[in-house]
């Protein structure tokens, strides 16, 4: 069972398999963002890894951060999307937007539990 640390959260394991961004909310107790419901389209989920980064992305991960980068010129290494990851390995991250002080009224629509929209793996 894969061990899951948010930055200044208790360490937890997780399923096997569960997206990333529903094991943060779910398993660690951490009110991260998900505003586009986990489908890739908002960067709200973004979080930055510490440790266990995955080294495979799925084409809509990698072309939301590419446009993110243009847009802002910001550099985001290490800088990922949750819904687009699942745990199949121990991972630390850092959220790196909340819900407390977005002033937003909820995250968002709950992810589905299977990655959005199907991935095709880069």
């Amino acid at each position: 069972m894969p061990k899951l640390t948010v930055e200044g959260f208790d360490t937890v394991d997780v399923e096997e398999g569960k997206r990333l961004v529903l094991a943060i909310e779910q398993d660690a107790a951490v009110d991260i963002l998900h505003a586009c419901g986990g489908n890739a389209r908002c960067t709200t989920c973004r979080v930055e890894f510490i440790s266990g980064e995955p080294t495979r992305m799925t084409r809509a991960e990698q072309m939301k951060l590419d446009e993110k980068k243009q847009l802002e010129g910001a550099d985001l290494k290490g800088v990922r999307l949750s819904c687009q990851i699942v745990c199949d390995h121990d991972m630390t991250v850092r959220a790196l937007r909340r819900l407390a002080g977005s002033g937003r009224p909820d995250p968002g629509k709950t992810p589905e539990p299977t990655i959005q929209p199907p991935p095709e793996w880069i």
